[in-house]
């Protein structure tokens, strides 16, 4: 999966994530550190990435875009340690690709998953 970390998610889930075959970029490696929400969305959608993030902001910019890309996976974890959503999105992230490739809003809470597929309308 191709997917861009915004800065809150650690280093060390990038570098989990590259360690299980999957194309990680964190938004600092790509582009300046204080881009904003929406220009990490033109460079998910021009690159074919997927936005991974704790910040429901890029799910509202997507729903309200009209457009089926990129897709977003938001973490809504009760906690933010490292070797949990490391845990988490190994579970997870080959359960909802399909939908990612095809454009959705995932979101990952510790029990269950919802993907909403995009454009919303």
């Amino acid at each position: 999966m191709k997917l861009i970390a915004d800065l809150n998610i650690a280093p060390r889930t990038v570098a989990f994530l590259r360690s299980r075959g999957h194309d990680v970029v964190r938004v600092d490696d790509v582009l300046a550190p204080t881009a904003v929400d929406q220009r990490i969305v033109d460079f998910a959608r021009a690159d074919g990435r997927t936005v991974l993030t704790h910040d429901l902001d890029f799910s509202a910019i997507v729903a309200l875009s009209g457009e089926s890309v990129p897709s977003i996976i938001s973490l809504r974890l009760r906690s933010a340690r490292v070797e949990i959503v490391n845990r988490r999105l190994e579970a997870v992230l080959s359960t909802v690709e399909s939908e990612v490739l095809t454009g959705a809003i995932v979101t990952v809470e510790d029990d269950t998953v919802r993907c909403r597929l995009v454009p919303i309308t």
